[in-house]
């Protein structure tokens, strides 16, 4: 059984794994987020992105980089820690932490048939579909509504 810890690589490290297995006829899957306090919402995205391909790779923001998408205090919980807890989710199968404030490097680098991004996207509002777009690949919103923030979490958790 794999653990949790093996499933975490560098990006050339995770693109050599997807060769093989695009070699053996499996489909690829990304999903993408900072994954600072998992909830619910983590969860239903996770599985449904699982659910557009054979394999699911997640890409976790850096620790840099949740600082400047979210702000002061953020992220909660450093990026190796974010990385181990998303990669023990049954349906993620690799996972590769960067450093970039959108995935454009990941989708260039790694080319998955499907790049999944959360409910409160459309196809035509995910920020990185033209880099999909240009190498044949297509863009799938997955999960529930977005009724589960981090932000209102870490708030309730505060009070």
């Amino acid at each position: 059984m794999r653990t949790a810890r093996s499933k975490i690589g560098s990006l050339d490290e995770v693109r050599a794994r997807l060769e093989e297995a695009r070699r053996a006829g499996r489909t690829v899957a990304l999903a993408n987020g900072c994954f600072d306090v998992l909830h619910v919402g983590h969860v239903r995205y996770l599985e449904g992105a699982k659910a557009e391909a054979d394999l699911l790779v997640v890409g976790v923001n850096g620790d840099a980089s949740v600082a400047r998408l979210k702000g002061p205090g953020r992220p909660v919980m450093p990026e190796g820690d974010r990385a181990l807890l998303v990669a023990a989710f049954r349906a993620v199968d690799h996972v590769v932490v960067f450093q970039e404030d959108d995935v454009s490097r990941l989708l260039r680098t790694l080319r998955p048939d499907v790049h999944c991004k959360g409910t409160d996207y459309t196809t035509e509002t995910v920020p990185e579909r033209d880099v999909v777009r240009s190498y044949g690949g297509r863009v799938a919103i997955v999960g529930d509504p977005k009724d589960h923030d981090t932000r209102a979490l870490l708030e309730r958790l505060r009070r």
